[in-house]
């Protein structure tokens, strides 16, 4: 089941979005999209730096030439905390080095789009909504590695993300039984479970080792969140949620198809204000078995030495293309607050933290939507430095999307060639 255009081409309805979702000057968006092991180097990446219409569009990206005017791709970004190819996208939005704090084995920072949502998120239902997959083959085999998504939180723990397409549509849309009773009910057992497990842990704090008062302070920090989360659903309750606008999707939807559907429910969670920030751990593997690729994710990705394993991870390369370009389309079909594309009030990054295969240099990043003003758009971008930080790129679309602040992760500054 896919959703019909028609349904996303409406425009902004105030009896629709929340109260609180309506204003004048629509708010900035960040929508932070990561696939898995990158894409066939000979056929994805442009050879030259120029402007599309100049230099052209490769096999790869060839499906995107409707909105080649409206891409940007930047080479030469490195996220110099990865140090794992199997990592994969565990410290994609972050930037940090999980394996090198002394006396951890694992340990990760803040993902950049939970500092946007800090931000932006302040009066929306949702200061972000986290998308994720379940992949029967995860872990490095789906070139995501650890994590629940790609989003992690203020104390570089793991944030669930939303796997399922019918999970999706039931968080965004109201259904029937959620009476304001049933709500607080719901809230109150909630509230009752933390007051069971909250215990007094400054006593505790001075005869535990250094490695459990860590633990102990991981934990009250997850209870804090959660204390947080509820404190929202509650300022939240009296607002009702949109009724669906579409039949709730099936159950079993994977691959492709789910793909589309989060993509066309994100455009709806934006159009309606119910949040400005995403982020989507994209499948792999579903994806690639939906194509009719029998090979595995991480088997692809060692394609060097197969003709049939270097055609199949270019058609891949081509559908996660058509699938961007199908998002995009929709950013352009939605209307805003005050009539304008929403496509122009977003900042959507789409890449990975691997450039092809195991390689952690010069890792793939595409850019658009018209909320960064200054980023002109049409172009592939060569940065003059190689193993240019990551973590700089993170930190010029938050500054373009508003957010007031200097440094994040290794981040030596902002891409001045970006922004020119």
């Amino acid at each position: 089941m896919r959703l019909g255009s028609s349904i996303l081409a409406l425009p902004f309805l105030e009896s629709f979005a929340s109260a609180k979702a309506i204003a004048a000057t629509p708010p900035k968006r960040m929508i932070f999209l990561g696939g898995g092991f990158g894409f066939t180097k000979d056929t994805f990446y442009p050879k030259k730096a120029g402007r599309f219409e100049e230099i052209g569009m490769t096999e790869g990206l060839a499906p995107l030439a409707r909105h080649r005017d409206d891409i940007t791709m930047v080479t030469n970004l490195t996220n110099l905390g990865a140090s794992d190819p199997h990592g994969g996208s565990t410290s994609y939005l972050t930037g940090a080095n999980v394996a090198g704090t002394p006396g951890k084995r694992f340990h990760n920072s803040i993902s950049c789009d939970q500092i946007a949502a800090q931000h932006l998120g302040k009066e929306t239902r949702f200061s972000s909504l986290i998308l994720s997959a379940n992949e029967v083959d995860g872990g490095s085999n789906s070139g995501h590695g650890k994590g629940l998504s790609l989003s992690w939180d203020e104390s570089g723990n793991p944030i669930p993300g939303i796997n399922k397409p019918l999970d999706l549509f039931r968080q965004l849309f109201a259904h029937p039984g959620d009476s304001r009773e049933e709500l607080d009910a719901r809230l109150k057992k909630k509230q009752s479970i933390l007051d069971l497990v909250r215990i007094d842990g400054g006593g505790m704090k001075r005869s535990l080792s250094k490695g459990d008062r860590e633990k102990l302070d991981e934990y009250f920090t997850g209870v804090r969140q959660v204390e947080k989360g509820l404190e929202r659903q509650a300022r939240w309750a009296d607002i009702p949620k949109p009724n669906a606008p579409f039949e709730a999707p099936a159950e079993g939807l994977t691959g492709e198809q789910a793909i589309h559907l989060m993509y066309d429910m994100m455009i709806v969670a934006l159009q309606t204000g119910m949040t400005n920030v995403i982020s989507y751990r994209q499948p792999v593997c579903s994806l690639l078995s939906g194509m009719g690729t029998a090979l595995k994710a991480h088997s692809l990705s060692h394609y060097g030495f197969s003709r049939t394993r270097i055609m199949a991870s270019r058609e891949r390369d081509k559908k996660c293309s058509g699938l961007f370009a199908h998002f995009i389309d929709r950013l352009k079909d939605a209307k805003d607050s005050d009539g304008s594309r929403l496509f122009d009030n977003c900042i959507v990054s789409y890449g990975s933290n691997l450039r092809s295969g195991h390689e952690l240099k010069n890792v793939p990043a595409i850019i658009t939507g018209g909320g960064a003003h200054q980023i002109k758009h049409g172009r592939n971008i060569v940065l003059p430095k190689e193993n240019t930080p990551l973590a700089n790129y993170w930190l010029t679309l938050m500054q373009q999307a508003g957010i007031k602040t200097g440094q994040f992760s290794h981040s030596t500054g902002i891409l001045p060639e970006l922004v020119a």
